[in-house]
């Protein structure tokens, strides 16, 4: 018996309980549903993540004062500010009271010192000979409890950051209404501010753009709006836009005071270079420290190692997520094998009667299993209509990414349990003796 008469058998058992058969191939088409769904929020998920961590910069490193050094501290302190972007010239020295700095207090054994990082630690590694694939480099200072009002309005600025002009371009910042504030700006500390979306909004109303020339209070002192920043979003519960922008020299002059910088930001050549700018400042810094990578305290955190773990560990959830919806395919297999052995026992006669008129034991084993394959098929092109139509939705706060090979995997899949399912009531069908068969009742 050929092939195609199999398939006209097959096609013909199938279709003779509508019912029994639409309910079989339930289970493979939740399964395939399920892989293509479950796949595809672990991918938006993998991919929001990216997303949210390349706002960081993929190529920014950001070196913080850690505890656990213990060498002395080499090079000067909080002097004079130059080189940054141009920015150049002034930081007074004198100031003690520092709100947000990062320094921690560091026992050697011998002696007790404060782990900072200074204004010089930021100078040193502009040296394009010692970091020749540091780009830019902007230090930074993070004062804490910054209130500002304008016209009545309240806002309790969440991140209040001191810095110079090099930091915009290493934070991919930009600015969508006014002009970022310049060198020059830098240079004869003026009290100038850029605002993100949320406090603008909160201060004047409407879009927040009107902002731009405004003169708002920060703790009582005054700056000037020289820009709006563009919008980042939110990363969790924490609104990227609420924040301000303005020049350190500025910031220590009002608000800081002069103590040791909260961090220092660099931004590498390109993503290819920052193992090697993270090398370069790691060499700078153990120098001027004097500490090796053993005693360091400094840390050099970059955004590409923090997208290497978060894309690890979204790919295991992802996996995790495959692996749950694949226990569905197993389960709709176990479902075709029920309904297979049911079939081949309720047609024990007919088996016999084909049998005694000449049919091989491969035709019967073709036209059972093509039977099987035909159950999970329809399952699976059904299952996977479905995925793409749910995967359009958003699901828990995530908006599904369909993965290519998802489809085609979990389609290949069901054929696979159609066939693997199927072979076994097949083969027992064909292992009938025709006088049995005949004699069944």
């Amino acid at each position: 018996m050929s092939l195609t008469e199999s398939a006209r058998f097959a096609v013909r058992g199938v279709s003779a309980n509508k019912l029994r058969s639409s309910l079989t191939t339930l289970g493979i088409l939740i399964g395939v549903a399920a892989v293509i769904i479950l796949v595809a929020v672990g991918t938006g998920s993998s991919a929001a993540i990216q997303t949210s961590i390349s706002k960081l910069g993929s190529n920014t490193l950001t070196v913080n004062a850690s505890q656990g050094g213990t060498g002395g501290r080499g090079g000067g302190g909080v002097g004079g500010f130059g080189g940054f972007g141009g920015a150049g010239g002034g930081a007074r020295p004198g100031g003690t009271g520092f709100g947000g700095a990062s320094s921690t207090t560091v026992s050697s054994g011998t002696q007790i010192r404060s782990a900072t990082l200074t204004l010089d630690d930021a100078q040193a590694l502009t040296d394009k000979a010692q970091a020749p694939d540091v780009q830019s480099v902007a230090p930074v200072v993070s004062v804490s409890s910054v209130v500002a009002t304008y016209a009545g309005a309240k806002h309790t600025v969440s991140t209040f950051t001191g810095t110079s002009p090099s930091y915009l371009v290493n934070d991919d910042d930009s600015v969508q209404a006014g002009v970022p504030f310049s060198n020059a700006d830098y240079s004869a500390h003026r009290r100038v501010a850029l605002l993100g979306v949320t406090v603008a909004k909160d201060l004047v109303g409407g879009t927040g753009l009107s902002a731009v020339g405004k003169t708002v209070q920060f703790n009582g002192i005054g700056f000037q709006v020289v820009g709006i920043l563009a919008a980042k979003g939110s990363t969790g519960p924490q609104d990227q836009d609420d924040r301000v922008i303005a020049p350190l020299s500025s910031v220590r002059d009002t608000l800081a005071g002069y103590g040791s910088l909260g961090s220092i930001s660099v931004k590498a050549k390109s993503a290819a270079t920052v193992a090697a700018a993270t090398n370069e400042v790691e060499a700078i810094l153990n120098g001027r420290h004097h500490v090796t990578t053993a005693t360091a305290d400094y840390t050099v955190f970059s955004a590409s190692s923090i997208l290497s773990a978060a894309t690890s560990s979204t790919q295991t959830f992802t996996v995790l997520l495959a692996s749950v919806a694949a226990i569905s395919l197993l389960v709709g297999g176990i479902g075709v094998m029920n309904i297979m052995l049911v079939t081949v026992t309720e047609r024990t006669r007919e088996i016999g009667i084909r049998k005694a008129i000449g049919a091989g034991k491969g035709d019967i084993v073709g036209q059972f299993l093509i039977e099987a394959v035909l159950l999970s098929l329809f399952g699976g092109v059904v299952g996977v209509l479905v995925g793409l139509v749910g995967s359009r939705f958003t699901i828990v706060g995530v908006q599904p990414v369909v993965a290519p090979y998802s489809v085609g995997l979990a389609f290949g899949v069901a054929v696979a349990v159609g066939l693997f399912f199927g072979l076994y009531p097949a083969s027992r069908a064909a292992s009938l003796r025709p006088i049995d068969a005949l004699r069944y009742e």
